[in-house]
């Protein structure tokens, strides 16, 4: 019984993964499909897949008995439908209920992954409600294309189904050119031919329908009848894919002119007169046309990917933390050894550990290079919340990306992914300007936000950059005023000033709207990345634009850490924000406004004692000599006072729970060998902190 649970649950992980997938291809889809019908036209394969995934959805969630997610899907897949055959025109008004619909599938998902048996029915009605509304009777289009005069030969014609039926009336509709291309391949790679004949013909139109047919050699070929529609003439089609084994056939003579057909961008799909596939064909030179002779045929799959889940790795990454504190002891006991006269075999158990300290090292470096994943990922959702929150605002919104191929520990694009949604929504709403606004400024009516991250040493830096019309710094400034948090604005610089959005409940917006004005978002975004060992900093300039730049650490899963002793306890220090440490005494200490700080080269170094920042009494005097520890995230610096330098060694970060989230300045325990846990100090939190406290 047992066996079966664990079964049955496995199941279950695997339909989440399976249907997170599908919703967020979903969004993407949509996303694609609402930007092609603002154009004016749009690819019926785009809504096409759509209706599949939708359609899968509602099959697998039946499965599995998950009623409110099947009864959405089934409702979106009935409006998908009625769309795709053309019995509705495609409207922006559909394509809201369409969007309302997947981002509800997505809640529902999400629920069901987290455990969360929050009722949705009202939400789920409401949805319904609105996909009735656009199939009711009254919202039925009247002006479906006929095929008029033109007839498909019976065989063709008795087979096509409903939907294709309707796409090769639209074709027709739009004065397109109906064809068939006949075609027979080996019975051993007939798939890899028929798909790349299929590519190059949807470069030159639309594949209505593959229907397979009766060939001369039916031991040894299988024969296929494409139904094709297109713009370009017969000549064009015939020389892009007609040879031995390929006829093509031309059905209809709504012909277009010769002349008109080199502005013909085939359903923007992207294929036209001048594009790679089509050149010189004019002159049948075919030595440059992406033919199926060309495509190298395997058996092999062509996915190598294994989709793993997180928590798996998460544990064999607790596994190698424990086997590198193992050696470490192991590297203690033979210095124990050597030192007792056991030095033969200290050296034999030397060279022991020293291979396994490499070995584990390799291990340490495989699995942290699997949990790695491309933050382009997260780029599409934050291009999905874009396109929707633009049309809610009624602004123009162009969304640009760079470095999309930088990585990033899983679990910490996860935890990046709100405080990006967040900065982007104020970004659009705060930020970019209404069109008439734009234009009286002299900007192009659609704004811009940027994204873009790359690597800088052991860290990743994200930055979001809008070019709209910046942070009305006097503003905050007269808000902090109004909230009491300074008594005097002229006192405040406008660096500390921008700080103030980040505090709860502060808006500078004067409503209240569906997206921001109550003072909800910027706090969260501070927080969230604090807790993850990061920073966020702003830089802004009035009537140009803001952009806010976050720091990370590439992995939070297996560190190096600095272990230091601070008035006789132990600590860890994430070895990627040490930059260099400093024997110092009592002498070199100063102190400027009440701040105790030192002179570092040609700058001035603000200090913090620990047991001042955890409000713990000192059990004895700081030591004669003792050390600073200068950390430093992207440019702030700050020096931590320690009375001791222990060691380095590798730690594998473990959170502390719940219970000790309001602990600040710590970003969880790691285990340090003999039945010891010690914190690690998150260095991030503590700048942070110490910078606008002025400690």
């Amino acid at each position: 019984m047992r066996e079966q649970n664990s079964a049955h649950t496995k199941a279950v992980q695997d339909f989440l993964a399976e249907a997170e997938e599908i919703v967020e291809q979903l969004g993407s889809e949509l996303a694609d499909l609402s930007d092609m019908v603002e154009g004016g036209e749009f690819n019926p394969d785009v809504l096409n897949s759509i209706f599949r995934g939708a359609h899968s959805l509602k099959g697998l969630a039946g499965m599995f008995n998950f009623s409110d997610v099947a009864e959405v899907a089934h409702n979106m897949e009935n409006l998908l439908d009625r769309l795709r055959l053309g019995k509705l025109n495609l409207t922006r008004q559909f394509m809201a209920v369409l969007f309302e619909a997947n981002d509800l599938l997505g809640i529902l998902v999400r629920g069901l992954s987290s455990g969360d048996t929050t009722q949705m029915a009202p939400e789920i009605a409401l949805c319904i409600s609105s996909i009735n509304a656009c199939l009711a009777p009254l919202e039925k289009k009247n002006d479906i294309p006929t095929m008029g005069d033109f007839t498909l030969p019976p065989h063709l014609g008795n087979a096509l189904t409903e939907y294709e039926e309707h796409r090769l009336k639209d074709n027709l509709a739009k004065g397109r050119i109906v064809f068939t291309i006949h075609s027979s391949f080996d019975l051993c790679t007939f798939d890899t031919e028929l798909s790349a004949i299929t590519t190059i013909l949807k470069e030159c139109g639309e594949v209505i329908s593959t229907l397979p047919s009766i060939g001369e050699n039916l031991e040894t070929n299988i024969d296929f009848e494409i139904l094709f529609g297109s713009k370009f003439s017969l000549e064009l089609i015939k020389a892009a894919v007609e040879r031995e084994n390929i006829t093509v056939t031309q059905l209809s003579s709504n012909a277009i002119p010769r002349e008109s057909a080199s502005e013909y961008s085939a359903d923007h799909v992207g294929a036209t007169i001048d594009s790679p596939e089509l050149t010189d064909i004019k002159a049948a030179d075919n030595s440059q046309l992406p033919l199926i002779d060309d495509v190298a045929l395997s058996a092999k799959s062509i996915s190598r990917t294994v989709r793993v889940d997180i928590g798996k790795l998460d544990e064999l990454m607790n596994i190698v933390g424990e086997l590198v504190i193992a050696n470490s002891t192991i590297a203690g006991v033979t210095v124990k050894m050597r030192n007792e006269g056991y030095s033969r075999i200290a050296i034999e158990l030397s060279k022991a550990a020293k291979v396994l300290e490499r070995k584990l090292s390799d291990l340490q470096k495989g699995v942290m290079e699997i949990r790695m994943i491309p933050i382009g990922q997260l780029y599409e959702k934050m291009s999905r919340i874009v396109r929707k929150i633009s049309r809610e605002q009624g602004k123009r919104v162009e969304l640009k990306f760079f470095g999309a191929d930088t990585e990033l520990d899983k679990l910490i694009v996860e935890d990046i992914s709100d405080p990006l949604m967040h900065i982007i929504r104020n970004a659009i709403d705060h930020g970019i300007e209404t069109r008439d606004e734009r234009v009286a400024r002299g900007k192009n009516e659609k704004g811009i936000i940027r994204i873009s991250s790359y690597q800088k040493g052991n860290h990743v830096v994200i930055e979001i950059e809008d070019d709209g019309g910046g942070i009305d710094v006097e503003k905050v400034k007269n808000i902090a005023l109004q909230k009491g948090l300074v008594s005097d604005v002229h006192t405040v610089s406008d660096h500390d000033a921008i700080d103030f959005i980040f505090l709860p409940g502060f808006s500078t917006n004067d409503t209240v709207s569906e997206i921001s004005g109550r003072g909800v978002g910027m706090d969260v975004v501070r927080n969230n990345i604090t807790a993850i060992s990061g920073m966020v900093d702003v830089e802004t300039k009035a009537g140009e634009g803001s952009r806010f730049i976050i720091t990370l650490p590439i992995t939070l899963a297996i560190i190096k850490a600095l272990i230091v002793l601070s008035n006789g306890k132990t600590y860890a220090l994430p070895i990627t924000s040490v930059l260099e440490t400093l024997l110092m005494t009592e002498k070199d200490i100063t102190t400027v406004e009440r701040s105790e700080v030192v002179q570092l080269r040609e700058s001035t170094l603000p200090l913090l004692k620990l047991e001042h920042y955890f409000d713990i009494a000192r059990s004895g005097k700081l030591p004669n000599e003792f050390y600073v520890v200068v950390v430093g995230v992207a440019e702030k610096r700050l020096g931590i006072v320690v009375d001791d330098l222990i060691c380095q060694q590798d730690i594998v970060i473990k959170p502390l729970g719940e219970s000790f989230k309001q602990f600040r300045g710590i970003s969880g325990a790691a285990d340090f060998g003999e039945q010891r846990t010690i914190l690690v100090l998150d260095v991030g939190g503590i700048i942070n902190e110490t910078m606008r406290a002025g400690n």
